[in-house]
């Protein structure tokens, strides 16, 4: 079914702008001022800032409750905040279980009803050529490592490591274990020094558990503009929040932290997985996503 959203209030980076969009077959088919026109079925969005959907990024999932448990905890944390897609990853302890680990996270998240897709979590004693090269068969779009020490960051042979890494080139993610402020500074400030060194596809900070990615750090990703964007082309996967005149130069972070209860509709693949107080919870409808090739404007 082909329809119009008109008047809708678009969230972009310089502020709010007025659009129409033609939906056919549950992709954006175009975006104009106007579809004046055409005769397909309107839903006039003026009374609302649209926003994607966000996606963020969830480390832990409890794959060992019970069913209704797993369902509160997707509706809490996911559907009712309006995201449609997560980030998560399994640890690997040694390079031979990688592909058994990932099979097993993805049996555990054949439930999902939402997207997700799958990191992996390392020490810097796995983060070898081989190892890398491994991630890469394996599509992995992001690599977390672990960093208890800033010593240990000089002892990784970064050359190889970058030329195992292209031309798929996932992100390496810091996950600082010291929890003293000043080690884990120290650490981090080593880090980026060093990733911008040796030119290797990184993200300067952590990620922050049950918080949207940033879209810079979904580009490196691979994941935007594949998924998480209003644009030609794109799914149909947007959130509806009441407007207010203080969201007119709102960022969308912001809106997740602070305006939930202004969510009013959100859409996921064109199914409609919240509208007012009512949630719609499909066990199953959430894909894996593949990630073709991260690090998508590292070169620009």
């Amino acid at each position: 079914m082909a329809y119009i959203i008109e008047n809708a209030n678009v969230l972009k980076e310089s502020g709010l702008k007025q659009l129409s969009l033609l939906i056919k077959d549950e992709r954006i088919h175009s975006i104009r001022p106007s579809f004046k026109k055409f005769s397909y079925m309107r839903l006039n969005a003026e009374s609302y800032v649209m926003t994607p959907s966000h996606i963020i990024y969830c480390p832990e999932i409890p794959v060992d409750t019970s069913f209704p448990n797993m369902k509160q905890f997707f509706i809490d944390t996911f559907i009712v905040r309006g995201c449609t897609m997560f980030l998560t990853n399994t640890t690997i302890e040694k390079e031979h279980l990688l592909k058994k680990s990932l099979q097993q996270i993805k049996r555990n998240l054949l439930n999902s009803p939402i997207d997700f897709t799958i990191g992996v979590r390392i020490s810097p004693s796995l983060l070898t050529p081989n190892f890398i090269r491994k991630c890469k068969k394996e599509k992995i779009p992001a690599i977390f490592v672990e960093i208890d020490s800033k010593s240990r960051l000089d002892l990784i042979p970064w050359g190889w490591i970058r030329e195992a890494m292209f031309p798929y080139n996932s992100p390496l993610i810091p996950i600082f274990l010291d929890e003293r402020e000043r080690q884990r500074k120290s650490a981090q400030m080593r880090w980026t020094s060093i990733m911008n060194m040796e030119k290797i596809p990184s993200i300067e900070h952590e990620l922050k558990a049950k918080e949207p990615i940033s879209r810079t750090n979904l580009s490196k990703m691979g994941i935007y503009p594949k998924r998480l964007g209003i644009h030609q082309g794109g799914e149909v996967s947007y959130n509806f929040y009441l407007k207010a005149d203080d969201m007119m130069e709102i960022e969308e972070s912001k809106l997740f932290q602070e305006y939930l209860e202004r969510l009013v509709v959100a859409v996921h693949r064109g199914k409609v997985i919240k509208a007012g107080a009512n949630v719609f919870f499909r066990p199953g409808f959430g894909e894996h996503v593949i990630v073709d090739k991260p690090s998508f404007f590292y070169m620009e």
